[in-house]
């Protein structure tokens, strides 16, 4: 005797029975949180020391509010993003206009780090300067024209908020399409600026994409050519399909976070955007050579300053002996002979008195430095060694 048994059917909610492209959005988005929430906590000690610098020139404000700004795009979206209980009629074509127009400040304020950066390493070259300020003007321009044709996606009540192109049209990507090319850009202007260095001081290439952050401009162009490529090459299935916007969200976040760190890889003031790294490293290394004796007097602010440069062979003394060619007349008459000349600055040490502007110490104690030069007159013209 056989029996025909039928298990019943599970009809599971909305929230829960979504389709395979909606799924792998709300996985990606997941990730997209977690690599935000885990470069807030990194950059936190760097995001302290920042602040704590006293000049607040543009970078360092671009800085903060990127920091800020992409948690209260991001947060807020992914609230609507997962909410259960949000409905589409209301909630979501009230909420719509959010994501894209913060979106575009956000990429707006990335997109100047990265115009004052480029210029700042070519020195503000005019043809450099003038191209990153053109691109970025097209992109507000752009972006501010295509934040009116999104619209919230159709899904259906308690599978989110999501803000999607107009009716899946592939044209809407130019959106994102002149933000990456400002980027493709900026990367290549990075590059060359880094090959040009090469000539001066060869090194690996992987040291020289380290040491200029040529690894962040990569990343930056990299995940925004792979967005624009979901814009204008996937196919939706439906007007409910969100396969255009899948990558959108980590795009927006791994450009803020990588333009936060091209800010904090500049090395010294960020005032005009910085300097480049191998200038400033050898302004660095050569006034490290460099050691000035100063003597003041701080009534009559007089000053006399001598590098190691002008003092090469100097040599400290009581007295000094003059050498030389005999004179003949005057001095303009010796023609070449060498003359070896003695200037004597005698250094107040501290505690003097000022006595009609000759220094004195109380002490009767003193430092005498004598600058040796050797002097070559050719043709009546000197000429020093």
């Amino acid at each position: 005797m056989s029996s025909n048994s039928t298990s019943p059917t599970i009809e599971l909610p909305p929230s829960l029975n979504l389709p395979s492209h909606l799924s792998a959005q709300k996985y990606f988005f997941v990730c997209t949180l977690t690599v935000l929430a885990w470069d807030a906590l990194v950059l936190t000690p760097r995001s302290y020391k920042l602040g704590r610098l006293p000049k607040w020139p543009a970078l360092k404000f671009m800085y903060y509010f990127m920091q800020f700004w992409v948690l209260a795009d991001f947060i807020v979206t992914g609230v609507m993003f997962f909410s259960t209980t949000v409905t589409q009629e209301n909630d979501c074509v009230r909420f719509w206009p959010y994501e894209p127009i913060c979106t575009a400040i956000l990429l707006a304020v990335a997109s100047a780090v990265h115009v004052i950066r480029i210029s700042a390493i070519h020195d503000h070259v005019q043809n450099v300067r003038g191209t990153m300020w053109g691109l970025y003007a097209v992109q507000i321009i752009v972006t501010a024209i295509c934040c009116g044709f999104y619209r919230s996606v159709h899904l259906e009540d308690g599978q989110g908020c999501i803000a999607g192109p107009l009716n899946n049209a592939s044209w809407v990507g130019i959106y994102w399409l002149a933000p990456t090319l400002l980027y493709a850009t900026s990367f290549v202007f990075a590059t060359l600026r880094s090959l040009k260095t090469l000539e001066a001081k060869p090194v690996s290439y992987w040291r020289l994409m380290l040491r200029d952050g040529l690894n962040l401009y990569g990343a930056i162009l990299l995940v925004n050519l792979i967005n624009v490529l979901f814009y204008f090459i996937m196919t939706p299935t439906g007007p409910a399909d969100p396969i255009k916007t899948i990558v959108t969200s980590m795009a927006a976040v791994l450009t803020t976070t990588m333009s936060m760190r091209i800010i904090l890889s500049v090395r010294g003031d960020l005032t005009n955007g910085g300097t480049f790294s191998v200038s400033s490293h050898a302004a660095s290394s050569s006034g490290a050579h460099t050691h000035t004796l100063s003597s003041g007097n701080r009534q009559r602010g007089a000053n006399h300053t001598f590098t190691l440069g002008d003092m090469r062979d100097a040599t400290v003394a009581v007295a000094g002996r003059k050498e030389g060619a005999a004179w003949d007349g005057d001095k303009s008459s010796v023609t070449g002979a060498e003359v070896r000349e003695e200037s004597k600055v005698v250094l107040p040490i501290a505690g003097e008195d000022i006595d009609g502007g000759i220094p004195r110490a109380r002490t009767g104690l003193g430092v005498q430095i004598t600058v040796d030069q050797q002097v070559e007159y050719d043709d009546g013209f000197p000429t020093r060694k």
